[in-house]
């Protein structure tokens, strides 16, 4: 017998699967009988995990800052799933630096990843997501503790709260809910430490500590337990609606 969308659970489409949140996402909706459509600018990654969670679940090479890359990727899952159930914008570039010594590439890669390729995606569900489908935007507690260094970072995700909040109201008619999900500091097994250069991470924390900031007190999750979040908002009876969810890590 063939396999129907309802048999397959939700549809789910993430952006930023192929490692960090996305990933433990992908791995815990795929776990809970739901179908996983995992997009990442590495092919090579979100192919891994796919690979890893075999069938049904897909993985597609997508640069969220790129519109034809999107529409290329969008169109790929249309024709696979006419309707799909969830959009969770995770994908984001994490990097610090001060505004004169903002290089343009950062500055360029910062804005279309974290405030383009969340409305380049959910541009183009909009048609897979009408009639009872839900776009989860993943910020930052960032926002509003304002880091120093951090404020292309923090900036691109205040924006993208703003507009989810505006496009909460827009997609009501259409029934789509929109949520933000506020994100703490979060790490897995496989993330020991920071990618940037010692020399950046240094003056970071120095930075962070001037302003009352202390990096090394403050609490870090595991990315297994903020994807019980997910299925929390995921979980919500259509009559209920969650704007904004504020994760903050404990220490422990």
């Amino acid at each position: 017998m063939k396999e129907t969308e309802q048999d397959m659970g939700k549809i789910i489409v993430i952006t930023g699967a192929g490692d960090g949140l996305g990933r433990a996402l992908a791995r815990r909706f795929a776990r809970d009988g739901e179908t996983v459509i995992l997009l990442g600018r590495t092919a090579s990654k979100v192919e891994a995990v796919a690979t890893e969670l075999g069938a049904p679940h897909l993985a597609i090479g997508c640069d969220v800052g790129n519109p034809d890359s999107v529409r290329a990727a969008f169109a790929q899952i249309a024709a696979q799933h006419p309707k799909i159930d969830v959009l969770i914008n995770n994908a984001a570039v994490y990097e610090p630096f001060t505004l004169a010594e903002g290089r343009d590439d950062q500055i360029q890669t910062a804005l279309a990843t974290n405030v383009a390729g969340p409305i380049y995606c959910a541009r183009e569900a909009l048609s897979l997501l009408r009639g009872g489908g839900h776009i989860i935007n993943v910020s930052s507690e960032s926002v509003a503790i304002k880091m120093p260094m951090l404020w292309m970072y923090a900036g691109g995700k205040s924006a993208l709260e703003l507009m989810s909040d505006m496009w909460a109201r827009e997609l009501d008619a259409d029934g789509i809910r929109v949520t933000t999900v506020q994100a703490g500091m979060m790490m897995d097994e496989t993330k020991t430490g920071s990618s940037w250069p010692m020399d950046v991470s240094i003056r970071f924390a120095q930075e962070n500590a001037k302003v009352g900031i202390n990096l090394r007190e403050r609490g870090i999750s595991h990315y297994n337990s903020v994807t019980d979040a997910f299925r929390a908002i995921l979980d919500m009876p259509a009559d209920l609606h969650m704007g904004t969810v504020a994760l903050t890590a404990r220490k422990r």
